[in-house]
């Protein structure tokens, strides 16, 4: 019969459990999931090339942030911006924005 050992500190609880209880860490995992969620809604509309070079961003009340690679794959996603807007709108995302930010390495 094994049992688990007591914790280390006294009435010390799990990191699982601590990030359900913290309503800040809640928030950012919720936003996290409705990021990708959203990439996942408009993946199928980015050009094959161009999917590879794009990943999803922080949601904030804004709007939300598609990360690319370099300033061409930039010039080209602005280009299809408002088709993407507009399939995420036809699933039910309220958008206001999306933004396109380049990623310095």
């Amino acid at each position: 019969m094994s049992s688990k050992p007591p914790p280390l500190v006294p009435d010390s609880i799990d990191l699982s459990e601590a990030l359900r209880r913290s309503a800040p860490l809640t928030q950012l995992r919720a936003r996290l999931q409705e990021s990708a969620d959203r990439f996942e809604a408009i993946r199928g509309a980015l050009p094959g090339a161009l999917a590879r070079h794009v990943r999803p961003g922080p949601v904030d009340e804004e709007g939300w942030s598609l990360l690319v690679a370099n300033a061409a794959v930039a010039a080209k996603l602005r280009q299809i911006k408002p088709h993407l807007e507009g399939l995420l709108r036809e699933q039910g995302w309220q958008v206001s924005s999306i933004r396109i930010r380049v990623q310095s390495n």
